[in-house]
């Protein structure tokens, strides 16, 4: 037979669901994680670069020598890196200046241009989203525009939905996600709630985002701060308004942290800060229906090697007043 070869746009997706052993065996319910770390770049974001492409190229907005140009965090700007340096395009991120080291030298390393600017809120006009847009609008470039541009949900709803339905063999009970730009929660939420009208989806929000307050109360409020990279906003993206949520809860980086190394040093599996409170989250959710056996899938969004520097530095924890705590037992109060 003759050997199947493909190419890095090819290898987007199909990623494998993970029986979370430690914690399902702990609550009696079956916790997965969709291993999303094993794109091709690294992030669940590569189906989103990918998706944002791939409608572009057919609307005829990139063409060959195009310059694509995207506001990010780092894995957006990551995935459409590694997807559009392999298509022929230039590709430009302007990111925050925060963020860790880890995601600018893998940006850099691909060619891909780093534009920092500074970590300020939505309304100032440095801001990474408004930068990358008047950089577009000066220089021609092709703005992706993640939080708004709908191409970013509706891969989800065409790719990862179908996958986790059928890797769940048609039963999923409760779906457990954060938000970054809103693609992921809305493609999957739709597709799923469309094959399970009772599936129960439940938004993780850190501190210093609104969208808790959103779900809970109709109104975008939200106050301190979060080490988590890429979730968390203060606004109501196209993206996030085509997602079918049914309740939120909010977790502290305390709380994230806890998980995150109990993930490794128990079931062998380092992820990143957002994929960490997505478990700690679907770990609530399981110690609220203790040996009912519920299916509830969340995302493992990216490696933990992204956030080496900062989660595994003590000094960096300390920093921060967070320490390495062990999880709260299954029947200790929620």
């Amino acid at each position: 037979m003759a050997p199947r070869i493909g190419s890095l746009w090819d290898s987007v997706g199909n990623t494998p669901l993970l029986r979370i052993g430690s914690l399902s065996r702990l609550t009696g319910c079956h916790i997965l994680g969709k291993a999303e770390f094993m794109n091709p770049g690294g992030s669940i974001k590569d189906r989103a670069a990918k998706g944002m492409i791939r409608r572009a190229e057919e609307e005829g907005r990139l063409t060959p020598g195009s310059t694509i140009i995207e506001g990010t965090a780092g894995n957006t700007g990551i995935g459409l890196g590694l997807l559009g340096r392999e298509r022929g395009y230039r590709v430009a991120v302007t990111m925050p200046d925060n963020q860790v080291r880890e995601k600018y030298e893998y940006l850099e390393a691909m060619g891909v241009e780093v534009i920092k600017v500074p970590a300020v809120p939505f309304s100032n006009p440095s801001h990474f989203y408004h930068r990358a847009r008047a950089l577009a609008e000066e220089r021609g470039w092709v703005w992706m525009n993640q939080f708004e541009n709908t191409a970013n949900g509706d891969f989800h709803y065409e790719t990862t939905g179908p996958e986790l339905w059928e890797q769940c063999e048609g039963r999923v009970d409760v779906l457990v996600s954060s938000v970054g730009s809103g693609g992921t929660l809305s493609g999957v939420s739709r597709y799923l709630k469309e094959k399970n009208p009772g599936l129960r989806v439940v938004l993780v929000d850190p501190h210093g985002s609104g969208l808790y307050c959103q779900v809970r109360e109709g109104k975008m409020e939200g106050s301190g701060s979060s080490i988590t990279e890429g979730i968390g906003i203060m606004r109501l993206t196209e993206n996030f308004r085509r997602a079918r949520v049914d309740e939120a809860m909010r977790l502290s980086d305390q709380q994230m942290i806890e998980m995150l190394y109990h993930l490794a040093r128990e079931d062998a599996l380092v992820v990143g800060t957002s994929a960490a409170l997505n478990v700690r989250a679907a770990y609530e959710v399981a110690r609220q229906h203790l040996g009912q056996g519920l299916r509830i899938v969340t995302l493992l969004c990216d490696h933990g090697s992204r956030y080496s520097s900062r989660v595994f530095n003590p000094d960096f924890l300390a920093s921060k007043q967070l320490e390495v705590k062990p999880l709260p037992p299954p029947e200790a109060p929620v």
